[in-house]
């Protein structure tokens, strides 16, 4: 678990007067694979493939008008993010994500080129899920999202945290985080 002074920095500045910091933390950094990329990985490679053999086509057949050239950029470009843009724009959200748990409320900041902070009051905190693999990295959600919304989970697919809930996603010893938030809850009722 991260120590409190390790990350708090961002979160320093959104604590009110009495609020107390008693976890802060970020998700695990760099290059991540998820469950999602059973489902993402073929769709990113039929996509991209063809994408890609349909604007080679185009350039390499003679007198080919400039509409149809330009034309398949765009699904080249998006099928060059789905096989590994995407990657790269999950680590920098993480990288640019701080989660934080005080004595009153849950802190979440986020946000690639704008800075969003989420706040969830501990006492009106009604639904808290921990989901927790083998090495006690794991989720933490509050609330529910979309169904299948966890099926894209850090897929980086633009606009799909809005479907997810707000969760600490990622985290180490994903249980004690659980335990604390829980300890937090009963103090603030």
């Amino acid at each position: 678990m991260y120590a409190i002074s390790d990350v708090s920095g961002p979160l320093k500045p959104e604590l009110g007067r009495g609020e107390r910091l008693l976890w802060s933390g970020q998700p695990r950094q760099g290059i991540v694979l998820r469950a999602s990329e059973l489902f993402m990985t073929p769709f990113a490679l039929l996509w991209g493939g063809f994408a890609i053999f349909w604007e080679w086509q185009v350039l390499q057949a003679p007198n080919t008008p400039v509409f149809f050239a330009l034309w398949g950029l765009p699904f080249v470009l998006i099928g060059l993010y789905l096989i590994f843009g995407r990657f790269l724009v999950d680590a920098r959200q993480r990288a640019k994500t701080y989660y934080g748990v005080t004595n009153e409320r849950i802190l979440i900041i986020s946000g690639l080129f704008h800075r969003k902070v989420k706040s969830l009051s501990l006492r009106n905190l009604s639904d808290l899920s921990l989901s927790e693999g083998s090495n006690g990295e794991g989720a933490i959600s509050f609330g529910s999202g979309a169904p299948f919304s966890s099926m894209f989970a850090g897929s980086a697919w633009p606009g799909m945290e809005a479907y997810m809930g707000p969760r600490f996603d990622l985290i180490p010893n994903a249980r004690s985080v659980y335990e604390t938030i829980r300890g937090a809850q009963r103090v603030a009722a």
